[in-house]
């Protein structure tokens, strides 16, 4: 169901209709709190009491990523339904098969020592009676207010001579069963009323346990940039030794050919002078090349039209280059640093010339705009689709070179397309 589906009623069965869709909400909870977290918690604490016998380090890892895999479903529940995100604090794991019996050691061992993984299970402990109460609470009301209004005043002679509602106990004649009807009214209403409020109770609670405490993400905080700062060093020597042998390869060996002719040229000047004339033109042409050959390197470097006209017209001057139609939208309010300027535009043109190559495109487009503190860029086409991060190093360089800016590379790219490439930086403009 469009979660936009309330906004379509009248204005005045949308608040009640919102209200309702708390209460089914909280009904949802409480649910997982019996079959989600009160299952995993009983499954960790055997789990972890087999770890004695050896058992618990096969099964643990299993366990894990069902506890895990509650838990995130609950992050994505709480941003949706307040627009507020709960980072995953867990640490990477390097196993590289947890399902052998070393690796399943090394990992068990390296689940044990996340403070995460505690946290995880404190909060799988505290949510079985927390999301049950605060979850079924509003639906309990509203369900004991509607017994009030239409079962009891009509079925109270058969529900037994105990019985009674509300402040009325018990219930001896037709008039005190009446009196259930306004009751339950006060109920149903006092259901939907605290039904958003227990809702977002819930999700500070969640936010409460399943958030990374201050030290979780100091930690991931380091390790991530212990992680970058690696892979930009490994990127910066990638792209030295590419630079020196272009400069082996091209220019170095046109120069020197170029010295070559010119002294060939300079013996036969008196011997033979259509030899000299052949040699003379053999080295100018061999120094356009090296010309050409440094201009593109240079250009590989720092394009001189990124320099002279920002991010804005390289990005432009890019687009018209390229053999596909390209759309450019760019609204930028200033020009960012240098490092993060080259860094996004080798990444834009590194994926337009993949769309070149191996899209089968008809079309492209760049959008490229500032927004709550992140330059932020999309470049997309109605190609073929299928480009994958893991399956090429194109696409893991451009992630890493956008890692040493703490930025981020998303990809969305199914069989058949579109495709369409986001980029974030953080950065001040």
């Amino acid at each position: 169901m469009n979660k936009n589906w309330a906004a379509r009623l009248p204005a005045s069965s949308r608040g009640l209709a919102q209200r309702l869709h708390w209460c089914a909400r909280g009904l949802t909870v409480a649910v997982l709190s019996q079959i989600g977290s009160l299952v995993l918690f009983t499954a960790m604490v055997v789990t972890l009491a087999s770890l004695v016998v050896g058992v618990g380090f096969l099964v643990l890892p299993v366990v894990m990523i069902a506890v895990r895999g509650l838990a995130n479903f609950h992050r994505r529940t709480a941003e949706e339904w307040s627009g507020v995100p709960i980072e995953t604090p867990y640490r990477p794991t390097d196993s590289n098969d947890p399902y052998d019996t070393a690796g399943s050691v090394t990992h068990c061992r390296q689940l044990l020592s996340d403070p995460a993984t505690w946290r995880d299970f404190l909060w799988t402990l505290l949510d079985t009676p927390v999301g049950l109460i605060l979850g079924l609470l509003p639906a309990s009301f509203v369900a004991y207010g509607l017994n009030g209004m239409f079962v009891t005043p009509l079925l109270w002679e058969s529900m037994g001579p105990h019985w009674g509602f509300g402040a009325i106990w018990f219930i001896t004649d037709q008039t005190e069963a009446n009196l259930a009807i306004p009751q339950g009214m006060l109920f149903v209403v006092l259901g939907l009323l605290i039904s958003p409020s227990l809702a977002r109770l819930h999700i500070r609670f969640n936010r409460l346990l399943l958030s990374p405490t201050r030290n979780a993400r100091l930690t991931l905080r380091v390790e991530r940039l212990t992680e970058t700062r690696s892979e930009t060093v490994e990127s910066q020597a990638a792209e030295l030794r590419r630079i020196e042998r272009d400069l082996h390869d091209g220019a170095q060996a046109r120069l020197v050919s170029l010295g070559m002719s010119l002294g060939l040229a300079d013996t036969l000047l008196e011997s033979n002078p259509a030899m000299v004339r052949k040699l003379l033109a053999d080295a100018v042409e061999s120094s356009s090349q090296a010309l050409t050959e440094l201009r593109d390197l240079v250009r590989g470097i720092h394009p001189p039209v990124l320099a002279e006209r920002g991010l804005d017209g390289a990005v432009r001057a890019l687009a018209v280059s390229l053999a596909v139609p390209v759309e450019v939208q760019i609204d930028l309010p200033s020009r960012p640093q240098l490092p993060v300027e080259s860094a996004v535009y080798f990444v834009i043109a590194e994926a337009l010339t993949n769309i070149t190559k191996h899209s089968g495109a008809g079309r492209a487009s760049v959008r490229l705009w500032y927004a709550g503190g992140k330059l932020r860029a999309q470049v997309g086409d109605d190609g073929r689709g299928g480009a994958d991060a893991e399956g090429g190093s194109g696409l893991r360089g451009l992630q890493r070179r956008l890692a040493a800016f703490d930025g981020e590379l998303g990809i969305s790219s199914p069989t058949g397309g579109p495709t369409l490439v986001t980029m974030e930086l953080p950065c001040a403009l």
